[in-house]
């Protein structure tokens, strides 16, 4: 029989529903991996497996990140890379990941997952893209599968290195066709399509300046004939445009949709340079976007027009990118990040903490293809993020708790529930001894920088 959870007394429920409903004083009563029942006046049940008294609370849906790169969390911070724009940041860590293990993949993984659990994350997208001395992306689901997070495992993939005009050295590229078929046996083996599925597998070439024309439009046709979703990189800062003008002669927009890389089942990492005709194909094809705001201060890649994309059309999530080009992987602090970014570069009112909180849930949800997560209501996943607002972060913000969430400091989570499974309990990984993670995680940095 499925175990049973009951949250009471929540001082708010963010639901994200159609309605947009925040419940004041309610509860959520969990059954197995889905949400049973949710309300103000909801009774607890006399059979439930566990109560949850959660007052002095806020529940919101579990946040959603749509892009990462895990296995940078074994280089954050490296002098080398720490002032460089996108193309010599790749430059300066390439031969360091290109000494990356199975090991490495597996508990870097597991190390980046921690740390967007703690921040509330229930659900996260990450790009592997290099596949060293025998790692394989099996590596990263089998580290997943332990720590108990919702993963969208895309495989990436890099084939154009520097001998051929691409930006990687020819030591991490793979054959094309090789690519290929192991796209499709990650597909057959791990793809789950269900309802409420803790694994999905994406196609996910790198992006225009490490793969050839030939493998975007082919990934594009395998991609459909699986029902699978398409990720790679576009249009991150201007070196990015250039490239695309000078090898392909049209902007990143226009050479997305001649390889057949637009549409409802694609979405594209940080489109910070997208122009008006790139947002407009998007717009009208509903290809998504994954905003990772610090990532593109970090480097300096520019301000995403996120407003203007939205009002277009274009699904938005939010992602934080990898650890070596953000150095951080809190969700709720990307959420307001974003917020944040959005009114330097448009104005005080570009965006509201309620807008970059639902940027941050069913805008992830939107962009990664799922209807059952995102948002809380009877029938979806029983993900949820709990934070506590007693914390010293919301001292004075009792007037709007809500706004809270993006207005004031990042705070971790309370509890973290993901598929009906509390990960997080009274701010406390539950699935891994996270000591001695840590531990684990700085040895193999120290082996992987030091070589």
């Amino acid at each position: 029989m499925a175990k049973s959870l009951f949250l009471k007394n929540c001082d708010v429920i963010v639901t994200m529903d159609a309605e947009r409903r925040e419940i004041r004083g309610g509860a959520i009563h969990v059954v197995g991996d889905r949400i049973a029942a949710i309300g103000a006046d909801l009774a607890q049940p006399g059979d439930v497996d566990e109560v949850l008294d959660l007052t002095g609370h806020i529940v919101c849906p579990g946040l959603i990140n749509t892009h990462h790169h895990m296995f940078q969390s074994l280089t954050r911070a490296l002098p080398a890379a720490q002032n460089a724009s996108l193309f010599g940041w790749l430059k300066a860590l390439y031969p360091i990941w290109a000494r990356l293990t199975p090991e490495m993949i597996r508990v870097s993984t597991q190390t980046a997952m921690a740390e967007l659990l703690l921040s509330g994350c229930t659900t996260s997208s990450d790009h592997l893209y290099l596949f060293p001395n025998g790692a394989r992306l099996d590596d990263s689901i089998e580290g997943a599968a332990e720590i108990g997070m919702r993963f969208h495992a895309a495989r990436g993939a890099m084939s154009i290195g520097e001998s051929l005009g691409g930006l990687p050295p020819d030591a991490l590229i793979e054959p094309e066709a090789k690519i290929l078929r192991d796209t499709a046996r990650l597909i057959e083996t791990f793809h789950d399509p269900a309802p409420r599925a803790m694994l999905r597998i994406v196609a996910a070439p790198c992006s225009p300046f490490s793969v050839s024309r030939e493998l975007m439009r082919d990934t594009a046709i395998l991609a459909r004939q699986h029902g699978v979703r398409l990720h790679t990189h576009l249009a991150e800062n201007r070196d990015d445009v250039a490239y695309s003008l000078e090898r392909y002669g049209c902007t990143p927009a226009r050479y997305a949709e001649d390889v057949g890389w637009l549409g409802p089942d694609v979405w594209h990492a940080h489109c910070v340079q997208l122009d008006a005709e790139g947002i407009g194909l998007f717009g009208a094809s509903g290809t998504g976007v994954a905003h990772c705001p610090c990532s593109n201060m970090r480097l300096g890649s520019g301000i995403a027009p996120i407003g203007r994309m939205r009002r277009a059309g274009v699904p938005v999530g939010i992602g934080v990118d990898g650890s070596a080009s953000n150095d951080a992987a809190h969700l709720l602090s990307e959420v307001r990040q974003a917020m944040l970014l959005q009114r330097v570069g448009f104005g005080p009112d570009a965006m509201t903490g309620r807008e970059a909180l639902e940027i941050g849930t069913l805008g992830g949800a939107q962009v990664l293809g799922r209807d059952d997560i995102g948002a809380l209501s009877v029938g979806m996943a029983a993900d949820l993020a709990v934070f506590d607002l007693n914390a010293i972060t919301f001292a004075g913000a009792g007037r709007d708790p809500v706004a809270a969430l993006a207005f004031c400091g990042p705070v971790s989570a309370a509890y973290t529930i993901v598929n009906g499974r509390v990960i997080v309990r009274q701010g406390r990984l539950t699935t891994a001894d996270l000591p001695a993670l840590i531990r684990r995680h700085n040895s193999l940095a120290a082996q992987l920088i030091d070589g």
